[in-house]
């Protein structure tokens, strides 16, 4: 008998919403599998700061794009769109629902819409990365600011590689690195967007437990291990949060309460970017996650109410 193609669902949403358990509890009551959108998940080793599940909490789920580079590998949206297109289509093709989940808005929108990426020249590159050594991320960041604001609101200060990347795209096609991210368009799956958010305070106060709790939980012996196999060579591993906090303080005084502090901090920053980036999509529906009802709703969105 010829397999029913499944909908696919996608949680989405900051960091902290507690987007991976309701991910879990919508694989379980759909037969589906989950597949990572995490950019910092696809990294070995990086567990503890990524708040990546371990696989005795996955619930004998499987669990995709979890695990797959090394930290001195540059993570790359283009190849993850490959990676995770072939994930979700070989799922559609078994009759298994996909269910995606993360907090990478780019990541998102590259598997779920028809993203093209523009290309890349190797001499405008090298120009705009020697820039980003003589002045630094943070004043490139303010030179991109001036040339493209929204673009500049999207993309850290302190992620250098990003920046470089805007600063190429700007000069190659001489039009704003903002201009080139399509506004969301028909999902490429016909995939249920799904939202996650809570108030401000109460995200606040999860994302500081949440990083109290790592920092508690060994993140800097998770941090000294990754040393020794590259961490500091990896451009974009060695730039996320909690790991960047507290590699510049083995630098110094070794002050991780200062880390700490300091990675509560740009989390929560980041946090408001992420909120942004979501809210501009009017195809998500969104659920406060303080909910106790949220599985039923989405399963009444699927068409799939009595199976609850």
């Amino acid at each position: 008998m010829p397999v029913t193609t499944p909908r696919p669902v996608a949680v989405l949403g900051p960091t902290a919403t507690g987007k991976s358990e309701l991910a879990l509890r919508l694989a379980e009551r759909l037969g589906g599998e989950i597949v990572n959108v995490d950019a910092m998940q696809l990294y070995r080793g990086m567990d503890i700061g990524t708040a990546k599940l371990p696989p005795e909490r996955r619930r004998g789920v499987p669990h995709h794009q979890l695990d797959v580079l090394e930290v001195t590998e540059t993570a790359s949206v283009a190849a993850y769109q490959r990676h995770a297109r072939s994930d979700v289509e070989r799922l559609l093709d078994s009759g298994v629902p996909p269910i995606l989940v993360g907090g990478s808005g780019l990541y998102a929108q590259a598997v779920l819409d028809e993203l093209n990426f523009p290309g890349t020249d190797p001499v405008v590159r090298q120009r705009w990365q020697q820039r980003l050594s003589l002045i630094g991320p943070e004043s490139l960041h303010r030179e991109l600011a001036e040339l493209d604001p929204p673009a500049a609101e999207s993309i850290s200060p302190a992620n250098g590689r990003r920046v470089v990347r805007a600063m190429e795209v700007i000069e190659i096609t001489g039009r704003r690195f903002s201009a080139n991210l399509p506004e969301p368009g028909p999902p490429r799956y016909d995939t249920l967007l799904v939202g996650l958010d809570r108030s401000v305070l109460e995200l606040d106060t999860r994302v500081n437990a949440r990083v109290a709790e790592m920092f508690d939980g060994g993140l800097v012996d998770e941090v000294r291990a990754l040393e020794h196999r590259g961490l500091r060579e990896g451009r974009t591993a060695s730039r996320a949060l909690g790991y960047q906090q507290v590699l510049a303080e083995l630098d110094e005084a070794a002050d991780m309460t200062s880390a700490a502090a300091e990675t509560a901090r740009a989390t929560r920053k980041f946090v408001r970017r992420q909120r942004s980036w979501f809210r501009r999509d009017k195809r998500i529906h969104w659920f406060d996650a303080a909910r106790p009802d949220t599985v039923p709703e989405i399963l009444r969105l699927l068409g799939r109410g009595g199976a609850d």
